[in-house]
């Protein structure tokens, strides 16, 4: 059996000073290989879920083992520099090259350390890029690519610290349908070129997960509604109580597909 990269224990988190349960009672375990999408509503605690996978926060009951580490008993900076993630949010210096942003993966910073840099770490800059089909972005500012172009970027700089783990906080975002095919079969690609790599997917729509995704987590109003494998999970009945109405689910060619069932 794989190893666990990731595994919570009856986590909850609360919100203060009201005390707002974000997070209630979540059990959850990853594994070093599985690609796992995480689903439900706005507010239902996906971010904070994916912010404890990351080391960048402490539940208020329960316990988060993150690559071996228990969260609270190590120093959280550090933690970080092991696991890749993944947002169009993230601040990245938009009038740097798309080289140097990835560079920036190899310290974790936003702005480059050019000192911590040498020749090893600049070449594999270029054969990240290069493996997720952009090496001729290299020279070209972060801020004049386009939107798939930067995702792969970004995707390029949280693998410079040769990651166990990949966070993916809605990878897609406001991309159009070639450029999301475009990641999504990077994304494709590097599960066939890194089996033990383990990723999670905050992503609103199941049209955008790659085929490789095996496993699922539905979250609603902080709780686990199902967890498991996608032939388990990303039901029509299961979808359906988790959004609160009615959804069809179909799947072609190992993609999925989601639309509001019709009533009438």
């Amino acid at each position: 059996m794989s190893t666990a990269l990731a595994e919570l224990a009856g986590v909850t988190v609360l919100r203060h000073p009201a005390g707002q349960v974000v997070l209630d009672g979540v059990d959850w375990r990853v594994r070093a290989g599985e690609h796992w999408a995480l689903l439900g509503p706005n507010g239902a605690g996906k971010t904070t879920l994916l912010r404890l996978l990351g080391a960048q926060g402490h539940p208020t009951r329960g316990t988060v083992d993150v690559l071996g580490h228990r969260i609270g008993r190590v120093d959280l900076r550090e933690l970080r520099t092991r696991i890749g993630f993944v947002s169009p949010m993230q601040e990245v210096p938009h009038n740097a090259t798309a080289h140097t942003v990835v560079l920036t993966g190899a310290t974790g910073t936003v702005q480059p350390l050019w000192r911590a840099y040498d020749p090893a770490t600049r070449e594999r800059a270029h054969e990240l890029l290069s493996e997720l089909n952009c090496k001729d972005l290299a020279d070209r500012p972060y801020g004049a690519c386009s939107g798939g172009q930067r995702a792969r970027v970004l995707v390029a700089r949280a693998l410079m610290s040769a990651p166990a783990l990949l966070l993916l906080d809605e990878p897609y975002n406001a991309l159009d349908l070639p450029s999301r095919e475009d990641v999504i079969d990077a994304m494709r690609e590097l599960s066939l070129t890194r089996p033990e790599l383990a990723t999670v997917t905050v992503t609103h729509y199941l049209e955008e997960l790659p085929g490789s995704t095996g496993h699922a987590l539905l979250l609603r109003e902080g709780r686990v509604q199902a967890c498991g494998t996608v032939d388990e999970v990303l039901t029509g009945a299961r979808l359906s109580a988790c959004f609160g109405r009615p959804i069809e689910v179909e799947r072609n060619a190992g993609r999925w597909a989601a639309r509001s069932a019709r009533t009438v």
